[in-house]
């Protein structure tokens, strides 16, 4: 898995792009928080669920009619996030879903369970550069976990920033060169 101070840069890049007009902070931080919340399925390490199980890690709560499930809730509560119930909706949805998609992107882990209950298949993409986390803050804490931290500079944080910066620049400079 990706870790949770990485999962959050997804929604937070789309909410800084759009701009608050589209996403105010309230729904950007909610959908940050939508983003991390899959990963709480580390519990069921805990109750004995196994992990390839449709309830263990990256099973239900990293598919899809997961997200849709957080998202109709989350809409629930558009007025105190400031947003249009749809837009909500699908804020939440898609914050929710990054979520796996970085998952499968990671080097290690049974994949990714996105077409929960359709299927209990686990799936990964074909390119996996994100150096799996390992799970445990005692784990984290170490060479490994270093070595993660950096894969995911280079490989999420980085190329988010990038994308940021180059929009907002472009934005900027095309609306400074139009006549007042």
């Amino acid at each position: 898995m990706a870790t949770i101070l990485t999962h959050p840069v997804v929604p937070l890049t789309v909410g800084l792009i759009l701009g608050q007009k589209r996403l105010p902070w309230p729904l950007i931080i909610t959908g940050m928080l939508a983003a991390i919340l899959p990963d709480l399925d580390v519990v069921a390490f805990k109750l004995g669920i196994a992990y390839d199980s449709a309830f263990g890690h990256r099973g239900f709560s990293h598919s899809i009619v997961f997200a849709m499930l957080l998202a109709s809730l989350a809409s629930i509560f558009h007025t105190r996030l400031r947003s249009s119930a749809l837009v909500c909706w699908l804020f939440i949805a898609f914050a929710t879903i990054s979520h796996g998609l970085l998952d499968a992107l990671t080097t290690g882990g049974e994949g990714v369970g996105f077409f929960w209950p359709l299927t209990e298949e686990r799936y990964f993409f074909p390119w996996q550069f994100i150096k799996v986390s390992p799970i445990g803050l005692s784990r984290f804490l170490t060479e490994r976990g270093w070595r993660v931290i950096q894969s995911e500079l280079l490989t999420v944080w980085l190329p988010c920033s990038f994308l940021v910066l180059t929009i907002k620049l472009t934005t900027y400079f095309s609306s400074s060169r139009r006549p007042s």
